[in-house]
């Protein structure tokens, strides 16, 4: 699963002094979601034409502090470099590598898209002890935003209920998943939205684990549950097809680095060892 590495320390400052030592210092350069990588997509590249005052930091790992920096749309790429969306560069740059920069990512969207008040319209400021930018005017306080979404994997005997969503490659299955709305519990919206999605009733639902998904500022918490009623019934504008599987008849799963993944190895793991 993409976890941030147990060396990662998150730290609270914001801005990148300027006398920092460049040679302790890991810069990910974004255009807006893509990374600047190497041409192997092995590793971070950093460049020069990044927007001034536009670094933040994101933490330090090992000995190195990390920083984010953004730059125009049309920024020159450095020759041996490329922009490259996150998810491909699973199983292409380190986990640990990806994991950060999916960090760093949601750091640089969030900054991006909240120099200004929602509420006044004033340029906003970032606070120097916390990860916040504030109005200076009106004192509204923006902190980068977090959408939970909960994910279920429904079980019926030896069996497991996978989907393909109408955006997923063709031949693509995975675990049910959908967001919270205003209000709700993660268990309201395990029920909602394997209803809403596929037409079945579910029970006994068990946690998982949670994973930080970046695509672009998710977090996926993960339950099995079991199936308790209802015809299978796809929406059809959200899932195409859904089927019951079992572990000797598997479509193409989700890739390794994904909580689904997880999530549907470990059960299938449960059924073989009973």
């Amino acid at each position: 699963m993409l976890k941030s590495p147990a060396e990662f320390t998150l730290l609270s400052q914001t801005s990148l002094e300027a006398d920092f030592d460049d040679t302790t210092v890991l810069r990910l350069c974004f255009r807006n979601a893509e990374l600047l990588v190497s041409e192997s997509g092995t590793q971070p590249v950093a460049t020069l034409s990044a927007i001034s005052g536009a670094a933040v930091v994101v933490g330090r790992w090992n000995s190195q502090l990390i920083a984010v920096e953004r730059v125009e749309i049309d920024a020159l790429v450095p020759e041996g470099s490329r922009w490259a969306g996150l998810r491909s560069l699973f199983g292409v740059m380190p986990d640990d590598l990806v994991a950060i920069a999916g960090r760093a990512c949601q750091i640089a969207d969030w900054d991006r898209t909240h120099r200004y008040c929602g509420v006044c319209a004033t340029p906003t400021t970032r606070e120097a002890n916390e990860r916040a930018r504030r109005c200076p005017a009106c004192g509204h306080t923006a902190y980068p935003r977090i959408s939970p979404a909960m994910m279920c994997l429904v079980t019926r005997d030896d069996e497991i209920l996978l989907a393909r969503n109408v955006n997923f490659p063709a031949g693509r299955y995975s675990a049910l998943a959908g967001f919270l709305e205003a209000g709700e519990s993660i268990e309201d919206a395990v029920h909602r939205e394997v209803e809403e999605e596929v037409g079945i009733k579910v029970s006994n639902l068990r946690y998982f684990s949670s994973q930080s998904w970046p695509f672009p500022h998710s977090l996926m918490i993960a339950f099995t549950a079991e199936y308790a009623g209802g015809a299978l019934t796809p929406n059809g504008h959200e899932i195409a097809e859904a089927s019951w599987f079992d572990a000797d008849n598997l479509p193409q799963l989700p890739p390794r680095i994904s909580i689904a993944r997880a999530l549907i190895d470990d059960t299938l793991t449960r059924f073989r060892a009973r």
